[in-house]
Order: C-alpha cells, then structure tokens, then sequence
C-alpha cells in the first residue's frame, strides 16, 4: 500500500471516529452525558492526544533523520564514483577500459538502488561492480606513483561498496505496522471524543475535517520520509546517474 493510500485511510478512519461519536451523543442517555462524564472523557483525550503528539514528534524527527542519512550516504556515493574516476585517469592511459566498466556499473546499481524492496534475500553484487573492483586489483604498477594511486583506488571502491552495503541494509528500516495501528487507534479516539459531547454544525465539522486531514499529513510525511527512494520525496537519481562524463 503506498504511502498516500495508508494516508487516506488514515483520514477516512479519522472521519469515522467523529461521526461514531455523533451517533453515541443520540444513542446514549442523558446521565451518560452529565458534566463529570465529560469532564472525565476529556481528561482521558487531552492524555491521549498529548502522547500522540509526543509520539508522532519523535517519529517525524526519526523519519527525517533517516533521509538525511540516506541522502548523505547517496551523496557519498556520487562524490566516491567521481573520485575513483579521477584516479583511474590520473593513474595512467591504461586504465581507459576500466574507466569504461565504472560508467557501465553506474545505471545497473542505480537501478538496483531505487527500486530495491524489502526482502529476505540476501545481497548479491552486482557482476559490473565485481568486474571492475577485480580489474583495479589486476593493475601491475610500474612505479611507486602508480602503486599508490592503486592502493587509494582500492581504498575508495571498498567505501563504495560499503556506502551501498550499508544502503541495502536500512531498506529494510520501515516502521513496524502495530506502531502505526495504534497511533491510528489513538487518532480515532480522540476525534471520537471530539464530537461525543458536542452538536456538529457545518463549520465544527467543517474544522474536524481540516484538523484530522492534519493528523493524516503527519503520519504521510513520515512514510515518505522513510522511504526516500520511492514517492513524491524520492532522492533524485540524477546526479548519480551523471556523475561521470561519456569519454
């Protein structure tokens, strides 16, 4: 289910809470609706709302922390393909062929990358990527220059291969389904409250609407935000994809 449906049903589950409560104002007796039940009903509400508030705070924060991380590790990435590019060519006209394989290595884990899913499997490299990690260790330096610019070549495609390990493995950092089901419940809970002691009109309902429309924002954001490769937030692809110039 993608984001902006969880959402929606979210806001649908929302609006219903608000018309329940309007049905149990009719259906319940009069002593069921004295001033102490409410002021009890409202102390349990503004509890409630106070830890969904606290809870979707921290998880607006986690989310957002998570892209940035990914973001970052992204951008680490592109700056590690330009910068094992740039010791290929310094490193001497031989390396041209290898220089080739890293441009044809660059779509196939992008591709990888942005439409990676949470599975059970296990990582497998990608055979472009084997290939070229395998050639720069072949290289035959012929002088300590050559030598050196080997060992940091071999240094910076480990980072690479490290820098998209670690990628595959927070694909898998979702927010578990309970934890969301019962902030839902919470949600629906306190819109119930919200109508259960008072009459709706068209602009109090009017307003719960915008107000529960809010709460399935929030919880859209965050699912956005943890999946930063897919969705109306995905991380451009771009400037991994053109990192490197055609020779």
């Amino acid at each position: 289910m993608s984001s902006l449906t969880f959402s929606f049903v979210i806001f649908l589950l929302v609006l219903g809470g608000i018309f329940i409560g309007t049905a149990f104002r009719r259906a319940l007796p009069e002593h069921h609706l004295s001033k102490e039940t409410q002021d009890v009903v409202r102390l349990g509400a503004g509890l409630t709302a106070t830890i969904a508030a606290l809870v979707l705070g921290l998880l607006i924060g986690a989310a957002k922390a998570s892209f940035d991380t990914r973001s970052n590790q992204v951008k680490q990435l592109t700056a590690n393909v330009i910068l094992l590019d740039n010791l290929l060519a310094v490193y001497g006209p031989e390396t041209a062929p290898l220089r080739k394989l890293l441009r044809g290595a660059i779509n196939p884990i992008v591709d990888r990358l942005w439409h990676e899913k949470i599975t059970t499997e296990p990582y497998t490299p990608t055979s472009e990527g084997e290939k070229l990690y395998l050639a720069i260790l072949a290289l035959s330096p012929q002088n300590e220059i050559q030598r050196s610019l080997q060992a940091r070549a071999v240094q910076v495609a480990n980072d690479l291969v490290q820098t998209r390990l670690l990628l595959f493995v927070e694909t898998g950092n979702q927010i578990p389904i309970p934890f969301l089901a019962i902030l839902v419940f919470w949600l629906f809970i306190i819109f119930l409250s919200f109508s259960l002691f008072s009459d709706l009109n068209a602009t109090a309902l009017a307003f719960l609407c915008v107000f529960g429309l809010s709460a399935s924002c929030a919880i859209y954001l965050i699912l956005e935000l943890n999946d930063p490769f897919n969705g109306l937030m995905m991380i451009s692809d771009i400037p991994v994809r053109k990192a490197l110039a055609p020779m």
